[in-house]
């Protein structure tokens, strides 16, 4: 008996049987359904989405930058020579706010710092020879000394000396917000061969003259260092006292079904580094100028506090394709016969109390079998039809 089940069970077809519910919510709710799914596919989809594109991201992409201005610390005239690191005119460059100079340094023996690891001792034992700490400055000698104008010892070391703490700060911040950007970008997306770049001026005498402008000069990069500051939402003189990381993210979003004059860049500003952080805030580095002093090799060590600038390139560009296309207009009219499924859901599960739509829903007929003993898909030669589409 149950071979003969699976038999009929492979030999059967199911085909969908139309049946007419007149009900007022049902309807609405599957006339509802449909218009969302329609308006989600033509307004998001299609229109915001551009489902009808194919799409290329991260394009192929070159930042040149130069920076000029001038400005004076208690000592002296900076100009662009110094106060900018690196000098290549990279995607990413520092411009000094401040300084802390130390004293004059030379090679030779000095009391290590004793805010050092190790560094403080009571005797010559307690100064291992040739011992280096990583936190320290050079290698021990193997000799305790006296700390210079105090009572405590530390340990003597080979090192640039003096490794005290006696530098002097100057703060260059007095025109840095003048300071001018030029940022050269161009971008280029391979799929669709398609190059541009954010400098379209016809005469260079323009760019001696402009500064940028988001609706009158957008092709004029050249942006003041207060400006990108303020748009970052930062106070200026307290991001040069510290130093901080500043982002200008160059953002190209072209959609080439549109003439090329429509692909546009758009320019944001923004702080990278957490300024609230309680380990090591800010930006700093230190380098040091070398020189010679009567033939000794002498150095100046110089911890800088500075803005980072990092130039960040983004985007994407579409352009029409029959296959997006395709596989998206095959999704949305998969997606509005959901509707008739939910509704059928709630037709036999929320509203069918005495079986009247499940019994009008599903109907079996059962072949005619001629002179065949065993049922069998070659046995099947007519098909007795049960009364057609039903109307409740």
């Amino acid at each position: 008996m149950g071979g003969r089940d699976c038999l009929w069970a492979l030999c059967s077809y199911s085909t969908p049987q139309v049946v007419v519910v007149r009900n007022r919510r049902l309807g609405t709710a599957y006339r509802a359904l449909q218009l969302l799914v329609l308006l989600y596919f033509v307004g998001y989809v299609f229109i915001i989405q551009k489902g009808y594109q194919e799409c290329e991201t991260s394009p192929e992409s070159s930042v040149i930058t130069k920076v000029k201005g001038v400005t004076q610390s208690p000592s002296k005239v900076w100009d662009v020579g110094e106060y900018v690191a690196p000098p290549e005119g990279g995607s990413t460059f520092s411009i000094l706010t401040r300084v802390e100079v130390s004293p004059v340094q030379t090679i030779e023996t000095c009391p290590e710092r004793l805010t050092v690891r190790s560094a403080a001792c009571n005797s010559d034992h307690d100064c291992a020879p040739g011992d280096m700490d990583m936190l320290g400055h050079g290698e021990k000698t193997g000799r305790c000394v006296p700390n210079a104008g105090g009572t405590e010892k530390s340990c003597e070391i080979l090192a640039w000396c003096p490794v005290d703490e006696g530098s002097v700060s100057e703060s260059l911040a007095k025109m840095a917000p003048q300071f001018t950007i030029l940022i050269k970008n161009n971008i280029h997306f391979p799929r669709f061969g398609f190059s541009k770049g954010n400098i379209q001026a016809a005469e260079s005498s323009y760019l001696k003259s402009c500064t940028f402008n988001a609706t009158s000069a957008l092709y004029c990069p050249i942006f003041k260092l207060g400006f990108i500051v303020e748009q970052a939402g930062e106070d200026f003189m307290e991001l040069a006292e510290k130093g901080g990381v500043i982002g200008v993210i160059i953002n190209w979003n072209c959609n080439l079904d549109l003439p090329d004059t429509e692909c546009n860049p758009h320019y944001s500003f923004r702080r990278l580094d957490p300024k609230t952080t309680l380990a090591s805030p800010g930006y700093n580095y230190r380098f040091a100028k070398y020189y010679k002093w009567n033939g000794t090799h002498t150095r100046v060590l110089i911890k800088a506090y500075g803005i980072r600038v990092d130039v960040i390139v983004q985007g994407q560009a579409g352009k029409f394709s029959l296959i997006p296309t395709v596989i998206n207009l095959a999704t949305a009219l998969t997606s509005v016969g959901m509707g008739s499924f939910l509704c059928d859901w709630i037709l036999l599960s929320c509203m069918n109390k005495d079986q009247v739509y499940s019994s009008r829903k599903f109907e079996q007929v059962q072949p005619q079998l001629e002179g065949a003993t065993v049922p069998g898909c070659d046995n099947i030669s007519s098909i007795q039809d049960q009364p057609g589409p039903a109307l409740l």
